[in-house]
């Protein structure tokens, strides 16, 4: 038990070292996940909801429609408690996925 804690406690710093390192810079998303403590199962949910959401923005694009509120706030409803919507949008955009639906998201007016 206790050598196990100090693998956990080792790999533990390794991967903080990671995310504080240059690269990183260029891993927003992925940095966000790691320091927010997803677990895999977490960020394969989020992975999918994008999935499903960049689909439908596909298929309203298709149609015309250029008003994507619904999508945004299914997104958000339904992201994981433990990242934040316009920094998710952000971070994921950043690092180069889904960006038309992430550029789609950033343009929905926000209400004040």
């Amino acid at each position: 038990m206790y050598e196990m804690d100090l693998n956990i406690k080792k790999i533990a710093f390794q991967v903080q070292l990671l995310t504080n390192s240059e690269q990183m810079k260029d891993y927003p998303f992925t940095k966000m996940v790691i320091e927010r403590g997803l677990t895999e199962e977490e960020w394969q949910e989020v992975m999918m909801l994008l999935a499903t959401l960049d689909t439908s923005f596909k298929e309203e694009v298709e149609e015309g429609l250029l008003d994507f509120t619904d999508l945004l706030i299914h997104f958000a409803g339904m992201l994981n408690m433990k990242l934040h919507p316009d920094e998710a949008i952000s971070a994921i955009k950043q690092e180069g996925y889904y960006t038309d639906l992430m550029n789609a998201f950033e343009n929905v007016p926000k209400g004040d």
